[in-house]
């Protein structure tokens, strides 16, 4: 199994950056694919980033430019630095891992509020 700590949200004005964690240990070594997902009140969860274990990145359209998806595999991390924020990135954020076993874990959520 794998379990996922997240951390860095918070509350940022327009235009501002968050970088966001995730920190992954248990069976680390069979997680072939990382990546951030939100939801927003009312709307169903969605694909913001996706990093492979190639290196390969996918960015939603309505953050690229602005994210990024990155990996220290050192300390089994990965990130999520956001910049020039909008409110409409306003939502809970979840860390997501998949393994070679095609098992998918998810973190426990932090909230991201950007005020206009």
């Amino acid at each position: 199994q794998v379990q996922l700590v997240e951390s860095g949200g918070g509350l940022v004005q327009a235009g501002g950056s968050l970088r966001l964690s995730c920190a992954a240990s248990g069976s680390v070594w069979s997680i072939n694919g990382m990546g951030w997902y939100r939801q927003a009140p009312g709307k169903q969860r969605e694909l913001v980033a996706a990093l492979t274990s190639g290196g390969s990145t996918n960015y939603a359209d309505s953050v690229k430019g602005r994210f990024t998806i990155s990996r220290d595999d050192v300390k089994n991390t990965v990130y999520l630095q956001m910049n020039s924020l909008k409110p409409e990135d306003t939502a809970v954020y979840y860390c997501n891992v998949a393994t070679i076993y095609r098992q998918n874990y998810w973190g426990q959520g932090t909230q991201v509020t950007v005020s206009s």
